[in-house]
């Protein structure tokens, strides 16, 4: 029976307007909360609506001026509703060269959504791009709400939409059984983000239903990063003995084999009832024997052994055994004993002169003296200071802040807390993006359970030092990496960078004293308090003292989150580590740095890891991304990538970024297209010294870096395409899809075509209309003949002459 409902709009007003007060309510009205309100009305409505920003007005300090400035500058913000599902598509530097564009287009074809649109008919799915879901290593990344898919191929778009559906229908709340009998052993299992986006959540289900349906009694720990990301699930088994089994790549339906195989029932006769099973199963399935139980140690842990071997945690001291949240654990491993080491015996004189003579230097760039900058907030004379741990990691390609505020959140506490007691500050902040919410979640409980044991407020661990930490949410945007856009941002103002001096360390946030350090940063301070300047300079090089945190992605075999020691060359990073280049191919070049970072070539990767080394080659050590690139990676579109991303990304404050960084991407894209000249590879080169010698910020000045460092190592690739050609067949312009002879005409590749464009000819060689052709390379990826090619327009051309 239809419903004879009617709708009266002033009623949806109204309804609005009350949901729009109990959020200013909780919020507050002063100027500077606005970010956090408006973040708080997205999340009840999903977007800005007219209405409640008119209450906004009516209501708070916040002037129209500055509510329209602030929502049309983040990229969080919306004000236009979007589906009941939002599909975060990532686009950042790995999965860009893993073809998220192709995805993208995959799924606007699969939810039919017209031209130019991003949201479905019937409103249940929209899709949009994002710079980075930092879950690099499983690129291309795809988020649906909260639910993470890695590995996500244009011809897998139906079954991911097809298993979130299935997902939200059968989606229950699980109940925690608590049991007081005797416990047979623990199982360790991975559950940072790139854990639960290959099904971590999954394995931890099974666990606890297998280990209830067995009869073992086991302690299930979920542990934070675990590093090696490519080999995830990974779950390791100790045994009653402390020994320790790893099964990486695990699936759940391996779980019962393994924990039959490790561990016994409580009950005799449940034992029993498992062994005559077991042998029942051996005798109808074969997944008993193809079980990750029955591989040899170094076919499981081989690879995982070679990743781990040159790496040195510090950074990500506990790596594998701490759970994220367990603060009892923390302290048994020696957690916080740095921090009540510094009120006890050191004064806050001793602590900044320590991290000097440490060699410590800044992890989220630019790599400034940390000792140097403590110096000077410490100097300065004021009531209140602040300090502020800067975790907006925006960089598409890098993940090593939100790992560590997810695996190691009180790792960074304490390093925040020994930083603010160093320098006499009361107040303390989290900025952390909003892109990552398991970091926010962890964070904010991580300094609710400090504060509950007296680590956070009044006279800390009985001394006379106090401090507050509070967690504000960036809403997305990668200049605000840089400290004054950052302190900028959480005042309630747009991400503008100012002119610098005065430095943040004398007049930073409310034009007080400000400290700002990064994730990293901060993660090595408890080592260097706890083992002493000394001790830690015995790591590293000359001038880059310590290790430094790399997320490894990119075309290589073994990717994941790795921390090693200054000094250790890029070859064996790829090699050692990383197990080469994947698929055999050869290294072409490793981008580092991210956006602000340049392309080093194979023939350089000798090069120690270090600031200055860097530097000298054109690229920085930038925040940690390593993407490493192979011989089918085109180094003008690698240009062209982080080109639009920056131009994207301007704050617009500036003419020679704002508008310098516009002009360069339009002659990469130009180049690409291949209707340039010679005279434009000059003019690129020009426009690109110009931007950096004159922009008034770090985003600006080194935006070019990555376009001055392939001109410089890759500029034949640049004349090629000004020729017209594209040998990697990456710039969709200068290429066409070719069906050749080995053809067999099984019809697989028109199937597969999402538009059409291969007729269906069965038994014959098939041809591709090339004027619908979209490049999305299904057709390739189904034929199992290798009959399909991307060929240069050229060539093709000069074929059907």
């Amino acid at each position: 029976m239809a419903c004879n409902c009617v709708i009266n709009p002033a009623e949806i007003i109204q309804l609005t307007i009350e949901r729009a007060d109990a959020i200013i309510d909780k919020i507050g009205k002063e100027r500077s909360t606005i970010i956090p309100l408006l973040q708080a009305l997205q999340a009840e409505f999903n977007y800005l609506p007219y209405d409640a920003i008119e209450r906004v007005y009516e209501r708070t300090e916040i002037d129209r001026a500055q509510l329209i400035s602030v929502s049309t500058f983040y990229s969080q913000f919306r004000h236009v509703p979007l589906g009941k599902h939002l599909i975060k598509v990532c686009t950042g530097t790995a999965c860009h060269v893993k073809g998220a564009s192709n995805v993208y287009d995959a799924f606007i074809r699969q939810l039919e959504i017209g031209e130019g649109g991003t949201t479905t008919k019937d409103k249940s799915f929209s899709v949009e791009k994002i710079a980075c879901l930092g879950c690099c290593t499983l690129a291309p990344v795809v988020q649906i709400d909260e639910k993470i898919y890695g590995h996500v191929m244009p011809g897998r778009v139906d079954e991911v939409i097809a298993d979130f559906l299935e997902l939200q229908q059968s989606k229950e709340k699980e109940e925690t059984k608590q049991s007081q009998q005797q416990i047979s052993g623990e199982v360790r299992l991975g559950m940072g983000s790139c854990c639960m986006a290959s099904g971590s959540a999954d394995i931890y289900r099974e666990l606890k239903t297998a280990s209830s349906q067995l009869g073992i009694e086991i302690t299930i720990k979920p542990v934070g990063c675990v590093g090696v990301c490519n080999k995830v699930p990974l779950i390791d088994v100790v045994r009653p003995d402390g020994s320790i089994v790893r099964y990486p790549n695990v699936k759940a339906i391996e779980i019962k084999e393994i924990l039959h195989h490790h561990f016994q029932p409580a009950g005799y006769l449940k034992r029993i009832k498992n062994t005559v099973l077991g042998h029942i199963d051996t005798f109808h399935t074969d997944i008993t024997w193809d079980n990750v139980i029955w591989k040899t140690e170094n076919e499981r842990t081989g690879i995982i052994n070679s990743f781990l071997y040159n790496q040195k945690h510090i950074s990500t001291e506990g790596y594998g055994v701490l759970t994220p949240l367990n603060i009892d654990e923390y302290c048994t491993h020696s957690g916080f004993d740095a921090l009540k080491k510094a009120l006890t015996t050191h004064s806050c004189r001793d602590i900044v002169d320590m991290v000097s003579k440490s060699g410590l230097r800044g992890r989220g760039g630019g790599g400034f003296l940390t000792g140097k900058k403590w110096e000077i907030v410490a100097a300065n004379q004021s009531n209140h200071k602040y300090m502020i741990c800067n975790g907006d990691e925006g960089d598409p390609g890098a993940f090593m802040d939100r790992m560590m505020l997810e695996s190691y959140p009180f790792r960074i506490i304490e390093g925040v807390l020994i930083a603010a007691y160093a320098v006499g500050a009361d107040k303390g902040i989290f900025y952390i993006r909003a892109e990552y919410p398991l970091a926010v979640t962890r964070i904010k409980r991580a300094i609710e359970l400090a504060r509950e044991r007296g680590l956070i407020g009044q006279n800390i661990a009985g001394s006379d030092f106090s401090f507050d930490i509070t967690v504000f949410e960036g809403a997305g945007a990668f200049v605000c990496g840089e400290e004054t856009a950052l302190i900028a941002s959480i005042e309630g103002d747009r991400g503008f960078p100012k002119q610098r001096p005065p430095y943040p360390a004398v007049q930073g946030l409310n034009a007080l004293p400000t400290l700002v350090n990064n994730v990293e940063t901060l993660s090595q301070i408890p080592y260097i308090v706890k083992h002493g300047a000394e001790n830690y300079c015995r790591v590293g090089t000359e001038k880059s003292k310590g290790t430094k945190v790399f997320a490894l992605a990119g075309k290589i075999n073994h990717g994941g989150l790795i921390e090693v020691p200054m000094g250790i060359t890029l070859n064996q990073i790829i090699e050692d580590i990383g197990g080469g280049v994947e698929n055999g191919q050869k290294l072409k070049a490793v981008q580092i740095g991210g956006p602000s970072g340049g392309c080093i070539p194979a023939e350089l990767c000798s090069m120690q890891v270090d600031f200055d080394a860097f530097n000298q080659l054109g690229a920085m050590m930038g925040s940690g991304g390593l993407v490493v690139l192979s011989e089918s990676d085109c180094m003008v579109d690698v240009a062209r990538y982080f080109l639009s991303f920056t131009c994207d990304q301007s704050c617009g404050k500036c003419a020679f970024c704002r508008v310098g960084t516009r002009r360069m991407l339009d002659l990469l894209e130009k180049i690409c297209s291949g209707k340039a000249e010679m005279a434009d590879i000059d003019l690129l080169e020009e426009l690109a010294l110009n931007i950096k010698n004159a922009s008034l910020c770090g985003l600006g000045k080194t935006a070019p870096n990555p376009v001055l460092t392939t001109l410089k190592y890759f500029r034949h690739e640049y004349e090629e395409h000004v020729k017209g050609v594209c040998k990697t067949g990456t710039c969709k312009d200068m290429v066409k899809y070719k069906v050749t002879e080995d053809c067999v005409g099984c019809t697989k590749c028109s199937k597969a075509c999402p538009i059409d464009a291969i007729p269906y000819t069965p038994y014959q060689i098939h041809s591709i209309e090339t004027e619908k052709c979209v490049l999305c390379g299904l057709c390739i990826e189904e034929c199992s003949f290798d009959a399909i090619r991307k060929v240069q327009k050229l060539e093709h051309e000069n074929i059907h002459k």
